[in-house]
Parts: structure tokens; sequence; C-alpha cells
């Protein structure tokens, strides 16, 4: 009786599905460019034809898009599969933003309390920076700095925490909410002491 065949992977295979765990993890993100194909291949030990076979696979997925004589590129795709539907939904239902906020405070929640175990030394320095750009955005009448660096340290926040659903889902929220958050940084700004508690928190 002949003994069934080992399925041996393509190299290409597994190309994408390393540069997909990058996506995943966040290694590689929206709008980051992969490098120069051969440096890539180099890198990753492959040739240049069963990366741009990795490539175009992930292409298909919608993960990368090439551009003409622009390079390649990370798309948002895991963001906006979550993104976009809910963004014509808060348009037409205005109380979806309270249960945005309250899913909100729960996914950051558990983000930093991940983050507070898992951070590495790379997560530290990001996390610092992006907490003084925030602190200095807020020392000044700019709403949209302010919303801005807000974004990007609770981002900092999600990514920190080493969880890739975490880390999607917190890049989709806070795309999401970016106009309410500019509104109600606004507001706060009408608040004695507002920006000394935020930072507190």
């Amino acid at each position: 009786m002949p003994a069934n065949k080992v399925q041996v992977p393509r190299i290409s295979d597994a190309v994408a599905a390393s540069l997909e765990k990058r996506i995943l993890e966040g290694s590689l993100k929206p709008g980051d460019r992969l490098p120069p194909e051969r440096e890539l291949a180099t890198e990753l030990g492959v040739s240049r034809p069963s990366l741009r076979e990795a490539i175009q696979k992930l292409a298909s997925k919608g993960m990368l898009q090439s551009r003409q004589g622009g390079g390649t590129f990370v798309t948002a795709a895991l963001e906006k599969s979550f993104f976009d539907p809910w963004q014509d939904m808060m348009g037409s239902y205005p109380n979806l933003r309270e249960d945005m906020l309250e899913f909100r405070r729960m996914l950051e929640g558990q983000a930093a309390e991940w983050a507070a175990e898992r951070a590495t030394e790379a997560d530290l320095q990001r996390l610092e920076q992006a907490f003084a750009a925030m602190t200095e955005a807020f020392a000044g009448d700019d709403l949209e700095r302010r919303s801005t660096t807000d974004i990007a340290f609770h981002q900092a926040v999600g990514e920190a925490a080493h969880n890739a659903l975490i880390g999607h889902l917190s890049a989709a929220l806070l795309r999401l909410m970016h106009d309410n958050i500019r509104l109600d940084l606004g507001e706060l700004k009408t608040i004695p002491s507002a920006t000394s508690l935020l930072a507190n928190q």
C-alpha cells in the first residue's frame, strides 16, 4: 500500500503567511510601505518570483496594494471591515454613539491592563513619546491636534497589549469615533481642570 505523500508547502505560501502575521501583529501597519523587493527577498531568504507571488496572494485578499512606480503598501482592510458598516449606521442612528463609548471604555480598560503586563521596552518608549505629544497638544487650542494625539496615545496602548484583535479593533474604533473624540475634547476644554484630570487618567 503506497504511503501518503507529505505535503510540502509552497515557498510563496510560507512567505505570504509570514507577511500576513506581521500585519496581524501590527509590526506592519496600514499605510506602511514594504521594503524594496530585492531587500525584502534577501531578508526572507527567498527568490524574488516567490516574493512576488506571495504579495499577489495578499493583494487578492485586500491586505496589500501595489502602486505602479510607488511600491507595495499595507491596506486598512482589517479595520475597514469593521469601520465602514458602522460608520454608515452611526450616521443614521445617533444613539449608537453612547454604545460606542461604552464599548470603547471596556476595550481600552482591558487593553490598559494587558499593556501594563506585556509592554516591551519599545512599547514603553512609544507610549512615553505619544503621551508627551498628547500633553503638549492639550496645552494648546488646536482641537484637531488634540484629537489626533489622543487617538495616537490610545492606539499605542492597544498595540502594547499584544493582542491582535484588540490592536485592530482599537484602531478601527478610534478611527470611527474620530469626530466624536474631537467634539468631546472641545467640550472638555470649557471645563476647569479637565486637561489635568485627563492627563492623570
